[in-house]
């Protein structure tokens, strides 16, 4: 079973500042609004990072959903880790696995040859973890519903390259790595000072919340094409942290070299 990491999305109480963050500080271009996501309450922007997408949403209306987490995490903040399985057969099983678990199917839609399955956040102990599946599963970016490949020519890669890790954090990050690893049906590690498991394309690990916000998805790494650019653009927006980090949309930004 392999699982590709295709997308993160943020949660925020006002969406343009932090996409305007987001494009000038990490050097990417808008792609795509999903109207969709209305049906939520919800507005929301997408940007290519890499062959993959970052998405930002925020509440139109009281009592959503994204409301409720910012509420509970004090803030904008990670929201969503979204994954492509390798084969319609491996979301089946990963969505028995959540059940097996007690964790609850949040959200599902099956649109033609395109299924996507959400599940609770709050059962996850740190944020949404979605699984879809289509007729390609093309690791290379043929992405729902953004048209396939017609996001192409939006994407940059002079400053920001691409995500290469997650960061989920808890109060017990051994049993948040366990119960997240045996849903997606991979084998959790224990690496240095932190558990991790590994997407096709990314690192998701887990760590102790010490931040005071609880338990959330609290950090990305990416890898960076020009460190130097990216850092000043952080510098000018107020969101310069080191020379490792720069702090966007409630999360931090690890910076690795390509």
């Amino acid at each position: 079973m392999t699982l590709h990491l295709r997308q993160i999305c943020l949660v925020a109480r006002e969406l343009e500042p932090v996409i305007d963050d987001l494009t000038e500080i990490l050097g990417i271009n808008r792609c795509y609004v999903d109207p969709g996501v209305g049906k939520f309450g919800l507005e929301n922007t997408l940007m290519p990072v890499g062959r993959n997408f970052l998405e930002v949403v925020a509440p139109t209306q009281d009592g959503t959903a994204g409301g409720r987490y910012l509420d509970r995490r004090g803030g904008d903040g990670g929201y969503m880790v979204i994954t492509q399985a390798d084969s319609r057969e491996s979301q089946v099983k990963i969505r028995q696995n959540a059940i097996d678990n007690k964790v609850r199917v949040a959200y599902e839609s099956e649109r033609d040859d395109w299924h996507l399955c959400q599940l609770h956040p709050g059962d996850l102990k740190a944020a949404f973890f979605e699984i879809e599946s289509d007729a390609h599963n093309d690791f290379e970016g043929y992405w729902h519903p953004v048209g396939g490949l017609g996001w192409e020519d939006k994407v940059r890669q002079d400053v920001t390259f691409d995500f290469t890790g997650v960061e989920l954090q808890g109060s017990d990050p051994l049993e948040l790595g366990e119960l997240w690893a045996k849903i997606a049906g991979l084998d959790l590690e224990h690496r240095g000072d932190h558990f991790a498991m590994q997407f096709n394309n990314a690192t998701v690990r887990f760590v102790e919340a010490t931040d005071g916000r609880g338990p959330g998805l609290s950090g990305l790494d990416i890898s960076v094409a020009d460190r130097e650019q990216l850092l000043a653009n952080a510098q000018a927006r107020g969101a310069l942290v080191s020379e490792d980090q720069v702090d966007i949309g409630g999360v931090h930004w690890y910076l690795k070299d390509c």
